[in-house]
């Protein structure tokens, strides 16, 4: 009896938290010493609920490390977790600071819903702090002539690493920050804040500048691809529209440039094309010429079978009453021959051959 009774306390506790459905983001990966903001969505019916952020594998036995209740009741903060409430938006969101490796692990969401049959809603996720460097913007784009910047961020135990900058698969290239944390290399400027993250601008940018570069500190890097778009030439003093520019930056496809050098002259298209319309004329010229000998032979064909048959036919003249009780029967034999003669029932038979 007293499994069943346990069984049945467990469930009823576990339904009333399906109700009060929480969600969250994905696993989190976060730089050793860099912030991370989670966002917790819970039902409109529970806004005047007590919200909670705490660590650990199972919820039941997780630290509470955040409440709205009361957010300095939780010492396992370390004063680097904070939490607020936005009822508006049925949201709360948690940010902790200066994460260490060791703050790697499980994370709950949670809505207290109270009571000691009740379970509260949660939600989970795996936050991961790693070591290593990262780039904020993996692809940065600019116009020829101009400037362009890229943010690098690195783990807390490359503050005091050397920074570096390299293009993509030339590892001579690469130019490094000095002790001071800066670097000015040509139309490469560095500068390290010494904290998490170092910038990397490039000035006066050719397209010869784009491609594939990494941003590193101490062994480990980045990789962000730089695209330089081409500036539009213009006279002085001039002003070109949008219209116009589309228009003279964009070649046409079917009319290709002169210093093109696999470029084909327009005269020799148009002669193709002529040639074209040419060899469908003469087809349909000797097509309709076959067509019009045809009916010609075959309208001959049927006068001479006209023809003939006439020839074989021989008109009897005759007057009414000469042939009235006769009867006539066209034999096809040659050899056969025309004989009248009076038949028993006094009816004259006529035979003709032809």
């Amino acid at each position: 009896m007293t499994l069943p009774l346990l069984l049945t306390i467990l469930v009823l506790g576990e339904l009333p938290g399906s109700y009060c459905t929480m969600t969250t983001v994905g696993d989190l990966s976060v730089l050793e010493g860099q912030s991370v903001t989670v966002p917790c969505h819970y039902n409109p019916q529970y806004i005047s609920h007590v919200k909670y952020w705490c660590y650990g594998r199972m919820k039941d036995f997780c630290s509470s490390l955040a409440r709205t209740d009361d957010p300095t009741s939780a010492p396992n903060a370390r004063g680097k977790v904070t939490i607020a409430d936005d009822p508006t938006q049925h949201v709360f969101t948690v940010s902790m600071q200066d994460l260490t490796v060791g703050d790697s692990g499980w994370y709950w969401c949670g809505v207290e819903l109270g009571g000691m049959w009740v379970s509260d809603s949660t939600a989970s996720l795996y936050i991961s702090v790693i070591q290593g460097v990262s780039v904020v913007n993996n692809v940065v784009s600019a116009d020829e002539g101009r400037s362009v910047t890229v943010q690098c961020l690195y783990s807390k135990n490359l503050r005091s690493s050397e920074k570096r900058w390299c293009r993509s698969g030339n590892w001579n290239s690469c130019v490094v920050t000095d002790p001071e944390g800066t670097l000015s290399s040509g139309n490469v400027l560095i500068h390290d804040d010494r904290i998490s993250m170092f910038t990397v601008t490039l000035t006066q940018l050719e397209m010869r500048d784009s491609g594939w570069y990494w941003c590193g500190a101490g062994q480990q890097h980045g990789a962000v691809l730089v695209s330089v778009t081409p500036q539009a030439t213009t006279l002085p003093g001039a002003t070109v529209s949008p219209v116009q520019y589309l228009k003279t930056s964009v070649r046409s496809p079917s009319v290709m440039g002169t210093n093109d050098p696999h470029s084909r002259p327009v005269w020799e298209s148009l002669l193709v094309m002529c040639g074209v319309v040419l060899l469908v004329m003469t087809v349909s010229l000797v097509f309709w010429k076959l067509r019009k000998q045809y009916k010609k032979k075959q309208k001959h064909q049927r006068a001479s079978i006209i023809g003939q048959t006439n020839d074989n036919l021989t008109m009897c003249p005759w007057t009414e009453g000469d042939y009235t009780n006769t009867s006539v029967i066209f034999l096809n034999t040659p050899a056969q021959q025309v004989q009248m003669q009076e038949p028993s029932d006094g009816k004259q038979l006529m035979m003709k051959t032809f």
